[in-house]
């Protein structure tokens, strides 16, 4: 994964916008554990090898970890010995599982009432090397959004895709897309392509490679215009959902170069 900046996205740069954030993420799956059958618990995710319950773990078990903790260095990972302690609790009835997951987040929300902007600052080890914390929870909301999607996708449920936590998982993508372009999709140099976001989320962005690709603010003309939605562009670049599936549906569809249009609706994948 391509790094970025932190906080480099209009999105976020407060611990306002992030604690609510990060809080609309704990809300969502507290939201989830409260509704799920049993059959859904055990039902398949878009992640290959988890179930729903293995995803509700994995997001849950990395807040526990990051409880009560700041960082002091960009070195230090969290205690992650925290995450076990709360996957071998883990394994009980439901309704004792949802009170520890609404536990870990509960303590989250009082670590998030008692961050500062400066707080953000910290040098802070992250997934995609040093950075600082704001960085770090920026990341943890892209993490969250994502798999709360790999929930509700495979159930067929709804979801809000146009809140604060769309917007940064977006700008987690947009951040990378020079390297996505470039190296997934491999476009030729002289060659440029602007995606066009229909919604929920609307938006161009525009890529041109001239050495190297690069992210640019405009094109006028561009060798090809890939048009999708924002959770399917995001879905994609995540590797969540079938590329066929989604040419085939008309999710994703491409003017201009044909090849190059293919091209790119099938290898926007940066990261799993």
């Amino acid at each position: 994964m391509r790094r970025r900046t932190a906080l480099n996205s209009p999105e976020a740069g407060s611990v306002g916008s992030i604690s609510t954030a990060l809080q609309d993420c704990y809300s969502a799956i507290e939201a989830l554990c409260a509704d799920l059958s049993d059959a859904e618990w055990q039902a398949q995710s878009l992640c290959p090898d988890w179930t729903i319950r293995d995803v509700i773990n994995h997001v849950t078990s990395i807040e526990a970890a990051m409880a009560g903790w700041l960082p002091d260095d960009d070195r230090t990972p969290p205690p992650f010995d925290k995450a076990a302690d709360f996957l071998r609790d883990a394994d009980t009835d439901i309704a004792t599982y949802r009170d520890l997951v609404g536990a870990i987040y509960d303590g989250r929300r009082r670590d998030l009432a008692a961050l500062t902007d400066a707080d953000l600052t910290r040098p802070s080890w992250t997934p995609v090397g040093p950075a600082n914390y704001g960085r770090f929870l920026e990341i943890r909301v892209f993490d969250f959004w994502v798999h709360e999607r790999d929930i509700t996708t495979p159930l067929g449920r709804t979801t809000d895709d146009s809140g604060l936590g769309a917007q940064i998982a977006l700008a987690e993508v947009a951040g990378s897309l020079g390297y996505i372009v470039g190296k997934k999709v491999g476009l030729p140099d002289g060659k440029s392509i602007t995606f066009d976001l229909t919604g929920p989320l609307t938006r161009q962005l525009h890529v041109a490679v001239d050495g190297r690709a690069k992210t640019v603010d405009h094109l006028d003309n561009p060798d090809v215009k890939v048009v999708t939605d924002s959770t399917t562009f995001i879905q994609l670049a995540c590797g969540r959902i079938d590329p066929q599936a989604q040419i085939d549906s008309g999710a994703i569809t491409w003017t201009g170069d044909e090849e190059l249009g293919d091209r790119a609706a099938r290898n926007l994948r940066f990261t799993m």
